[in-house]
């Protein structure tokens, strides 16, 4: 890997940008605009929004502004957990893409497989869900399908009535919090792991481990967990409206963590907290 445009390539070969810039918590209007325009014009061509964060007419705005052509951008939505089924993902979808303002999404994801609305119904909401999603791609409008937050027992599950496997998993993934027995699934399986929140939602700066490697490779933390994220074949998706550190977290190609290292940095177990269980939200 060697620079921001380097390429993931999915099951149906689809080339993804090997690091996203995460929209997470980026209020819509100015603030969004502004750090999806930065990230932009610092090299990121990928970005990731969801229905759920409610900046998808920012993002939208904010490609459209950059210059950059929309077909060398790869931009990422999700499904919304209240809108799971068939009918439902329909209408959610287009609502999505009215708000970006665009003509396709190259990647879009059921955000959440066990919401409290489906509780007691959530594999057949998700067949739906999935069945509108394959209905979506084939027709072109989508470039590529996917989930975020499932684990092994809701594959196993959407893949009694799907003909498309999911191509990219979006989980947590971050030092102290690795999922191994997901991640072994889904590689397994030919599944791109995503990692949302790859600082540990800004708690690894703590951790003594990481002050000490950022010292040894003359880096910072947050450039440290998003190589170690590379190097463990995710795809970080890292998150800020600073430009400084926009710009930093993509800095990230001029050097290597050392196998021990990397084994060093995932031995840090829950250094920053665990992801939730999907099946136990409140939302």
């Amino acid at each position: 890997m060697k620079a921001l445009t380097d390429h993931y390539v999915l099951q149906n070969g689809i080339q993804i940008p090997c690091i996203g810039f995460g929209t997470w918590q980026t209020p819509n209007g100015e603030i969004a605009e502004s750090a999806v325009k930065d990230a932009i014009a610092l090299g990121y061509r990928h970005i990731d929004t969801a229905a759920g964060y409610g900046n998808e007419e920012s993002v939208g705005i904010a490609v459209k502004q950059s210059g950059i052509a929309r077909e060398n951008m790869f931009i990422t939505s999700k499904l919304q957990n209240p809108e799971h089924g068939y009918e439902n993902t329909i209408a959610a979808f287009n609502q999505t893409m009215k708000n970006l303002d665009m003509d396709y999404l190259d990647l879009y994801l059921i955000h959440w497989p066990n919401p409290i609305k489906f509780r007691n119904s959530w594999q057949e909401a998700n067949a739906g869900t999935w069945k509108a999603f394959e209905e979506l791609y084939n027709a072109g409008r989508i470039r590529a399908i996917g989930i975020s937050n499932f684990h092994p027992h809701h594959i196993e599950e959407l893949m009694k009535t799907a003909t498309i496997a999911p191509m990219v998993n979006q989980i947590r993934l971050c030092p102290g919090d690795t999922q191994d027995e997901l991640v072994t699934y889904c590689k397994d399986r030919h599944i791109l792991l995503e990692a949302y929140s790859p600082l540990g939602t800004g708690l690894i700066f703590e951790v003594p481990e990481m002050k000490v490697l950022a010292q040894k490779y003359g880096k910072t933390i947050a450039q440290i967990c998003i190589r170690w994220s590379l190097q463990m074949g995710f795809l970080p998706l890292p998150k800020s409206v600073t430009v400084s550190r926009i710009k930093e977290n993509a800095d990230v190609f001029d050097f290597e963590l050392s196998a021990q290292d990397v084994q060093t940095i995932s031995n840090l177990k829950g250094c920053c907290g665990f992801s939730r269980d999907p099946d136990t939200i409140t939302f």
